[in-house]
């Protein structure tokens, strides 16, 4: 009779190892790391892409920006200015790119992610 652990499978993921890699990384690099991939799958959805309009979805961009600035938001105090920053930075070009997409623009503070963010101005 022989040993067929699921982490002796090619197709089964070792789940142990799994958390213990995640367990090693610390918070602000997961954190950063969310906010990126938020940053990224909004530019696609804006089309901001070499794709361009094949992905563009606006309905989509706006749940992702606003999840973004609610991310960056919670997480102010626990991640330091200089990953902050360049993200603040990212999330503003994001709801402006999304106000320049957008055939009717919303309301200033209205935008996705206003909320947390306060109105965005060019």
């Amino acid at each position: 009779m022989s040993d067929t652990s699921s982490s002796d499978s090619p197709e089964t993921p070792d789940f142990d190892e799994m958390t213990r890699d995640i367990a090693e990384v610390p918070a602000v690099e997961v954190i950063v790391t969310v906010a990126v991939n938020l940053m990224s799958a909004a530019a696609v959805k804006l089309g901001l892409t070499e794709e361009g309009d094949r992905y563009k979805d606006l309905d989509e961009a706006r749940k992702l920006v606003t999840a973004l600035a609610g991310l960056l938001d919670a997480s102010t105090t626990e991640i330091s200015s200089f990953h902050a920053a360049p993200l603040r930075d990212g999330l503003k070009s994001l709801q402006l790119a999304f106000r320049e997409a957008s055939l009717v623009p919303d309301e200033p503070g209205q935008g996705p992610g206003e909320k947390y963010t306060g109105p965005v101005y060019g």
